[in-house]
């Protein structure tokens, strides 16, 4: 995956998840999962891509990623969320159901 793959799919898509962890970062193993289950079943309709930030480093710096782990949530080709290591999943599927409501129907 490279950066104008990325910001292509970024602006055709609906929405574009992007989880950037670490292999050794253990709150990013920890969370994943549940990052995938939220998005698995409440929001469909977001691709969810999943990268390694250290070796998509041109990506990290691209989106100034700058910590493991960082989601970011694109809607309607626009940053919407970016969330970092203390995220709440909870806080997460709040932040976006009512927008993905509007635009996904």
């Amino acid at each position: 995956m490279d950066i104008k793959t990325l910001e292509d799919l970024i602006s055709s898509k609906l929405g574009v998840m992007l989880y950037f962890s670490g292999e050794r970062c253990n709150v990013c193993h920890a969370l994943r999962p549940k990052v995938k289950e939220l998005f698995d079943n409440n929001f469909p309709l977001i691709e969810q891509i999943f990268l390694d930030a250290h070796e998509n480093l041109e990506i990290s710096v691209h989106f100034q990623v700058f910590s493991i782990p960082t989601l970011i949530v694109f809607l309607d080709g626009k940053e919407f969320v970016r969330e970092g290591r203390n995220m709440s999943i909870g806080g997460l599927q709040e932040k976006l159901g009512r927008v993905y409501e509007i635009l996904a129907d």
